[in-house]
């Protein structure tokens, strides 16, 4: 099968859209299917892959969700789809969240094959933009053919807008990649317990809540340490002045690291620590620490709770919650029977979301529109 892979957004700067599209790709092109990945790029020279084309140099990031979504707006998007599609012979177009101006639209205008979507966005609050823009986007709708959510809670944001039915299969995981035995970092194995924030320091990741919880639990297990991990969202300096006001001690900031240093960092987690605030579609940050074996402490929020029960897989706080945060955090480091039950059964469901499953799901959806059948509500996934 031909599959042409859309992605609204730059291609040069790392995000869960972004991955998602990657390792789909990866998965087809194993199995022998024709795949061409389309995104925009602000940094065209850095990408080798054979499989991508870039549509769209220059870039702008716009306020979403509490984080920036980077998008191209230039102005000769129309004709280098259509040439693009002139040129290649699809059988699919999967268009990843395709109404983020403007890349995908213009393959909603130009495209005669199978359009499938994927919406990934999750807010508890709704959108902004499905709100002012719905009746732009009405027009496009009958466009797609067949239409996936990551999960239940990104089904409520778009089904508030747009009543339809759609097909629910979770974005998937690396599961072998990040259970493999690797070693963890060897500079924190000194005795203190590890606790592990991972990912990009950014509004809505809820550092600063984790932060203040870390102060209070210091007090009562000193022999703590808190390795911040990721690229700066813009919280960063905040972040540091927090700690150095406090005098908190053992806290790391490493900075953005690789994916092979990112799985050696869960392996050397006591705890992971996730507590964002919101806007989660899919919690693909816990079950990759949970292929890894890492118990979990994060964020009530919807998208989590998609994925990780309080009490199995690890413990679930209200947003925003600093002592509980606190309180949860001391549970698991003074426990390590709990720590290893719960790393367990993170394990266990995160074997269920392996990409070797979703990628299959996503194929027998391409085939059920493709062949006519209408679309029926319901799980693909877990």
């Amino acid at each position: 099968m031909r599959i042409a892979l859309v992605s609204p957004y730059d291609w040069a700067v790392p995000g869960g859209c972004n991955s998602h599209v990657t390792n789909l790709a990866q998965q087809f092109l194993r199995a022998g299917h024709d795949v061409r990945i389309v995104a925009p790029s602000s940094k065209p020279w850095t990408h080798a892959a054979d499989h991508l084309t870039i549509i769209g140099e220059y870039t702008v990031g716009l306020p979403a969700s509490g984080s920036v979504a980077n998008i191209s707006l230039s102005f000769n998007l129309g004709s280098r789809v259509k040439r693009f599609l002139e040129r290649n012979d699809f059988d699919v177009v999967h268009l990843h969240e395709p109404f983020m101006p403007l890349l995908p639209f213009q393959f909603m205008r130009h495209s005669r094959t199978t359009n499938v979507a994927t919406f990934h966005a999750a807010r508890e609050g709704g959108s902004r933009l499905y709100a002012y823009a719905r009746y732009l986007i009405r027009p496009w709708w009958d466009r797609l053919n067949g239409r996936i959510v990551v999960s239940r809670t990104a089904l409520r944001l778009i089904g508030k807008y747009f009543a339809d039915r759609y097909q629910v299969i979770p974005n998937g995981v690396d599961y072998g990649f990040f259970a493999a035995e690797v070693p963890p970092m060897p500079e924190y194995i000194d005795g203190k317990l590890n606790i592990l924030f991972l990912g990009r320091l950014e509004k809505r990741k809820g550092l600063p809540y984790l932060l203040q919880a870390y102060a209070l639990l210091k007090e009562e297990l000193p022999d703590t340490r808190l390795i911040i991990v990721g690229g700066d969202g813009g919280m960063r300096q905040a972040c540091q002045r927090y700690v150095q006001r406090k005098g908190l001690r053992d806290v790391v900031f490493t900075g953005y690291v690789s994916e092979e240093e990112k799985v050696r960092y869960f392996k050397t987690a006591h705890v992971y620590c996730a507590p964002n605030t919101g806007a989660e579609s899919l919690g693909i940050i816990l079950l990759e620490a949970m292929a890894a074996g890492a118990p979990i402490v994060a964020s009530h929020i919807e998208g989590f709770g998609d994925v990780l029960a309080d009490g199995k897989e690890g413990l679930l706080v209200p947003p925003r919650d600093v002592e509980g945060l606190a309180n949860s955090l001391w549970r698991l480091l003074s426990d390590a029977a709990l720590r290893e039950v719960m790393g367990k059964q993170g394990a266990k469901t995160a074997r269920r979301y392996s990409w070797d499953r979703v990628w299959r799901d996503i194929m027998a959806y391409y085939e059920r529109v493709m062949n006519g059948r209408a679309p029926a509500d319901g799980d693909a996934g877990p």
